[in-house]
């Protein structure tokens, strides 16, 4: 866990992270917001500006490390994740929140006595914080499929997302690699950037395939290619093809794959926080502000929901802040009525 100042003798910005006071015993917070993507970025800048005491812990794990762009974001569209996470850093951090690089492993809620709770954050280098309000937003991993070469090419010729990456490499060789059957609609999706696709099976039996699917990947123009792939061929450092089992190479220069979503909601776990099972993955159950069921925790980004972009996750970020602005201050203004 660190601590990174602001600013150096210098007095210029070094990656983004401030000292911040907290409390006087620099242990209390108004908000501690659980990760530092755009969904808790975002969330600081609301607190920050809304004149709360805030804290910021972040693993520096976000979900979109290995793209050297982040797309569909006006205003920010082709822009690295990386400069927009600094960026987001420089901002919040000059409102008065605290940014810290580290790990929260355990969190606890305390019964005040009074009707409402705090929190106990536990941090990976034994510093334990409190916060009066909570935002979780520590988003998922991909999983990759076991294929030789996929990790090694993720986020530049293989891809997850047509919305992300489909412009860059449009009227390319598509392929696609199946996962389960749900994997035909990733193919059908690709064909609006490529009229070039082929479907490739893998482990995959074309029986589990719909007539339906089979028609609309007919009408798309997308091949279906049954067998196992086995690797992936690349020369200069570009994909080049598909290699199956049977040792045939197919020609393609674009790879889309399905990964796996692993949500990280072992803190959400930890409170009781009710989750929905969904086909990609246990996910908290939130109102329209990312409420979850445990008063006091928001959830934001990543941590909702496996299809949540870089601009959705900011938005979420932003209404769970500016909820709990207001929850705070209606709380205050309750317990300074009732003395």
């Amino acid at each position: 866990m660190e601590v990174v100042s602001m600013t150096e003798k210098s007095g210029k910005p070094r990656d983004g992270f401030a000292h911040g006071t907290g409390e006087r015993d620099g242990t209390g917070y108004d908000v501690v917001v659980v990760g530092g993507g755009a969904a808790g970025l975002s969330a600081a800048l609301v607190l920050g500006r809304a004149r709360l005491r805030a804290l910021v812990v972040d693993a520096g794990e976000p979900r979109n490390a290995p793209s050297s762009h982040m797309q569909g974001y006006l205003s920010r569209d082709g822009m690295s994740p990386a400069a927009f996470l600094a960026a987001g850093r420089e901002e919040v951090a000059g409102y008065g929140v605290e940014l810290l690089a580290g790990r929260v492993t355990d969190v606890t809620r305390n019964d005040t006595g009074t009707g409402t709770a705090d929190f106990t954050a536990l941090l990976d280098g034994g510093r334990t914080v409190r916060a009066r309000r909570l935002i979780v937003a520590t988003g998922l991993k991909d999983e990759l499929p076991a294929v030789p070469g996929v990790a090694e090419r993720f986020g530049r010729d293989v891809l997850h997302c047509p919305f992300c990456h489909g412009w860059e490499v449009r009227d390319q060789p598509f392929g696609v690699l199946a996962s389960s059957a749900m994997s035909v609609h990733q193919a059908l999706m690709v064909s609006r950037w490529s009229k070039d696709v082929v479907f490739f099976l893998h482990t995959v039996a074309e029986e589990e395939l719909s007539d339906q699917d089979l028609r609309r990947l007919a009408a798309a123009g997308v091949d279906v290619v049954p067998g196992e792939v086995a690797g992936l061929v690349a020369e200069d450092d570009r994909l080049t093809g598909v290699r199956l089992a049977d040792g045939s190479v197919h020609a393609r220069s674009v790879l889309y794959v399905g990964p796996r979503p692993v949500p990280r909601t072992s803190l959400l776990e930890r409170l009781g926080a009710e989750l929905s099972e969904t086909p990609f993955g246990a996910y908290p159950v939130v109102d329209p502000t990312g409420l979850t069921s445990v008063p006091g925790v928001w959830a934001a980004g990543n941590a909702v929901g496996f299809a949540e972009q870089v601009v959705h996750a900011a938005s979420g970020g932003y209404r769970a802040a500016a909820a709990i602005v207001g929850d705070l201050l209606m709380t205050d203004l309750d317990t300074a009525t009732t003395g």
